[in-house]
């Protein structure tokens, strides 16, 4: 077995170590003092203090970390920083000498700065649970000398105002007491005299009417927006009932459409028969017309101017006669009397008497006077006699031939006699001829009647023209 003595002193030497190591460590962590996150350590006794009092006291302030602390040298006691809580509940007398209670809450706490924590520590140390009161008795103070220099009015509509100012003016004391005020709230404002509840009356009484016209005036609209629903609704159940009467009626039309469809188109086949009737009657008529325009009015018309031709031929001739007849008189005349006055001034050159010569002069000259007289009476006369042999030609044409010459005038004035007879249908808008081409044929029957009645009162006129044309005509007066 080997010796193991020589261990033996170095096992001593590990254990003593392992125990001084012990002894510090146990001895450290009672001396070693750490400070939470909430709280400030005050150490006092053998230390450097941090801060000189007036008092000329020294201790040391530690917060957010650790200190040694020698037991028996040095005494360290925790001040806490946590936030604190007071209720007030002061009775207070306005400006208006009105008592009033005010509720309310201030949340405090001891200040993070050093001087803080020193003030706070020289009177709360060791007895906290009395901050709450001398808080309530700052507070007390400040609220009734502020409330009273303010109305009810004030306090009601500003207690923001109110807050802001008890919390300055409390500031200098809170700051002596190392507090800091984090809020102060007015939670309820109490009035034992009721004057709250006066001065709202009114405000209450004009809500409450204000609520009663808006409640009535939505129910007025609800009733207005009901009526005109309803009234949509019986619209519109009068528009489909009309709707349904429209499609029975038109169902109604249809089925009396069908009914009527095999008469309509027999009466409209039968509409375009008497159509048909009527164009061809028109077309016969025409006929007719050119027909007696052919035979009657055409020939008569030949002859009538084959009369007016020759008569106009005649006349020319005979009025050419007589002016050349009067011409050659007037020559003749002229000639006589130039020789007569030729003569007569032979004569009376011949003679060579003043008296003669004058006598012969001035019978000469009423030759002459008598001679261009002669000349003009039967150049007058002439003229006469042939305007008589021309009307004489004309009445011996109508004479001859008295029929053709009614029936040309008659022809020539056939349509304003027909237009006539057809004025008493010029304002008829529409006519339905019944009975077909019979109805047609009685009815232009009847109008050609109407013509025949017009046509001897025509006849008669125009003989009594005739007849007039016959007499001799006088013949003028040399």
């Amino acid at each position: 077995m080997p010796d193991l003595s020589f261990l033996y002193p170095l096992i001593s030497i590990i254990l003593g170590a392992v125990a001084v190591v012990g002894v510090i460590w146990v001895a450290t962590k009672l001396m070693w003092k750490v400070a939470e996150p909430n709280e400030a350590l005050i150490i006092s006794g053998l230390t450097r203090g941090t801060l000189e009092t007036r008092e000329g006291m020294d201790f040391k302030i530690v917060t957010g970390k650790g200190a040694l602390v020698l037991p028996g040298l040095q005494t360290v006691r925790p001040l806490s920083l946590t936030l604190n809580e007071t209720e007030l509940k002061v009775s207070c007398v306005t400006s208006q000498g009105i008592q009033v209670i005010v509720d309310g809450v201030v949340i405090y706490k001891i200040g993070d700065a050093p001087p803080f924590i020193a003030n706070a520590a020289r009177r709360f140390l060791g007895q906290q649970p009395k901050m709450e009161s001398q808080v309530y008795n700052v507070f007390e103070g400040h609220l009734r000398s502020i409330i009273g220099s303010m109305t009810v009015e004030e306090i009601i509509r500003e207690r923001d105002k109110l807050a802001s100012q008890v919390r300055s003016a409390s500031g200098v004391e809170m700051e002596k007491l190392g507090l800091v005020v984090d809020s102060l709230q007015i939670k309820d404002l109490q009035d034992p005299t009721g004057y709250i509840q006066n001065i709202a009356k009114p405000h209450i009484a004009m809500v409450k009417m204000e609520a009663r016209i808006a409640e009535a005036t939505r129910n007025r609209e609800a009733a207005e927006k009901e009526a005109e629903a309803e009234a949509l609704i019986a619209d519109a159940r009068s528009l489909s009932a009309i709707r349904q009467s429209e499609a029975q009626a038109n169902a109604e039309r249809a089925k009396a459409n069908a009914a009527q469809a095999g008469p309509l188109a027999d009466a409209t086949a039968r509409q375009q028969v008497v159509v048909q009737e009527t164009e061809v009657a028109k077309l016969e008529a025409d006929r007719e017309e050119q027909k007696l325009q052919t035979t009657v009015r055409k020939p008569a018309d030949a002859r009538a101017y084959a009369k007016r031709t020759d008569a106009e031929g005649q006349k020319s001739a005979d009025i050419s006669a007589a002016e050349a007849l009067a011409r050659r008189t007037e020559l003749e005349a002229q000639a006589n009397a130039r020789r007569t006055e030729v003569q007569a001034q032979a004569n009376a050159t011949a003679a060579a008497a003043a008296a003669g010569a004058t006598k012969v002069t001035g019978e000469a000259e009423a030759a002459a006077t008598k001679a261009r007289g002669d000349a003009a009476a039967s150049a007058i006369k002439a003229k006469a006699l042939a305007e008589a042999e021309g009307i004489k030609a004309r009445a011996e044409a109508l004479g001859t031939n008295q029929d053709a010459v009614i029936s040309q005038q008659l022809a020539e004035n056939m349509p304003a006699i027909v237009a006539a007879a057809a004025e008493p249908f010029a304002h008829v808008g529409q006519m339905t001829v019944l009975n077909g081409g019979e109805g047609v044929n009685r009815m232009i029957g009847g109008i050609l009647a109407q013509v025949g009645d017009y046509l001897p009162a025509l006849s008669t006129a125009l003989k009594n023209t005739r007849d007039g044309a016959k007499r001799p005509a006088k013949a003028p007066e040399a």
